[in-house]
């Protein structure tokens, strides 16, 4: 395992004060010695000798001198996007998500179809292992090159402990620690909801907003919130379990165990179970072909017989949608955001989910609150989620989230 002082244990001053410089230039490209020294409230020449230090360690470039219109021009610096990798991994239901970006955040590899069944067993977890594995032996850059990996999963995590309470808890050590052990590299362990936030947060349909609430429609249902530009986490870790509100009076059983959660009647399990009863009733549906040979109906097929205007698969999304906004309005009264990010698989069906969800939130929210909320559908996709694990596990490791 590669030992750098980004990656060792080591909270000295020049430490601290060489991360503060890294989380400048990735944000800023590149800048004068002059402004570096600024940004980390140094003496120039105490700001130089930890440049130099850091271009010998090979994390940043000198980019020659800059072009001015007169007077001395100076060197300008920048972060080296060889320096280091990070590796994202988004665990999904029945696949893995995986990319590589550089240490200046651009993709340079990506696998999003490699078959998986995610169980709670040995056996699943050591499938993972092998598939992270096999990943980055595959990869043309150098194993020590890569300085930390960042995994997603649903359910409760707690990204601080590196503990998954949903999936893989059958041992007392961090999940994040087990897995770290058999891939002999850093790891990080984030919510898949949240890691989904932060990718539409830096990369994707948030253009500059601050407060931001992100709602994956999954097989279950999950959320992320973004407060004043940061992840909120809150005391344990496990914030944005939206789906989990006891919003209904019914006898349906929730994956958590609890009856009548949100996600009982506004996921992709509630849209399954509510298409099995309509078309065991004599409802017609061009969903029918694939109930039978499969025996059901996978969240794709949903969303393709929506885009094909299937009667049926559309009065469910609206049915998912205006049981969403009326949550939702609930989070605009409270947190007062700048916008609502639907994403998620069942996103994909574009204004087919969001115009009843918009419906919902405008009847049920404050008028003086809801006028300055957009509601918009992510730009990522299914690839929201990959592109943030591996941008978590860089914010992470240098200490900016």
């Amino acid at each position: 395992m590669k030992e750098t002082f980004l990656i060792t244990d080591d909270s000295s001053k020049n430490t601290v004060l060489k991360k503060k410089i890294i989380r400048y230039l990735i944000l800023s490209g590149e800048s004068s010695i002059a402004d570096i020294s600024k940004e980390i409230e140094m003496s120039v020449p105490s700001t130089t000798k930890l440049v130099m230090e850091l271009m010998d360690e090979g994390f940043i470039l000198d980019s020659g001198k800059q072009n001015t219109n007169g007077g001395r021009r100076p060197n300008m610096y920048g972060i080296n996007p060889e320096s280091g990798y990070f590796v994202g991994v988004d665990v999904h239901r029945k696949r893995v998500l995986l990319a590589t970006i550089d240490f200046n955040g651009k993709i340079i590899d990506e696998e999003i179809n490699i078959p998986y069944q995610l169980d709670n067993t040995p056996k699943a977890l050591d499938e993972l292992c092998n598939i992270i594995h096999t990943y980055i032996d595959s990869l043309s850059i150098s194993r020590d090159k890569i300085l930390q990996v960042g995994i997603n999963l649903t359910g409760r995590v707690d990204t601080s402990s590196g503990y998954s309470y949903s999936f893989f808890c059958f041992e007392e050590r961090p999940l994040a620690q087990v897995i770290e052990d058999r891939i002999q590299i850093p790891v990080t362990l984030e919510n898949d909801s949240r890691a989904m936030a932060y990718g539409e947060y830096i990369s994707g349909v948030v253009k500059g907003e601050k407060n931001v609430v992100f709602i994956n429609i999954n097989w279950g249902l999950g959320s992320g919130l973004i407060l004043e530009g940061k992840l909120y986490y809150g005391k344990s870790g496990y914030s944005g379990e939206f789906g989990h509100i006891s919003a209904f009076d019914n006898e349906i059983l929730c994956g958590c165990g609890k009856k009548g959660c949100l996600e009982t009647e506004a996921s992709g399990f509630a849209m399954q179970r509510i298409l099995t009863e309509r078309y065991s009733q004599g409802s017609s549906t061009i969903l029918s072909t694939v109930m039978k040979e499969k025996g059901e109906v996978s969240l794709s097929d949903f969303v393709d017989a929506v885009l094909k205007e299937d009667v049926l698969a559309i009065e469910i999304v609206e049915h998912i949608g205006l049981n969403l906004g009326r949550w939702i309005a609930g989070l605009i009264n409270i947190f007062n955001p700048e916008l609502v990010v639907i994403g998620g698989p069942i996103s994909l069906t574009q204004d087919y989910i969001r115009l009843p969800i918009k419906s919902a939130m405008r009847k049920y929210s404050l008028n003086l609150v809801n006028q300055d909320t957009d509601l918009v559908i992510s730009k990522l996709g299914e690839r929201a989620g990959l592109i943030g694990a591996c941008l978590l596990s860089r914010s992470k490791m240098l200490g900016i989230i």
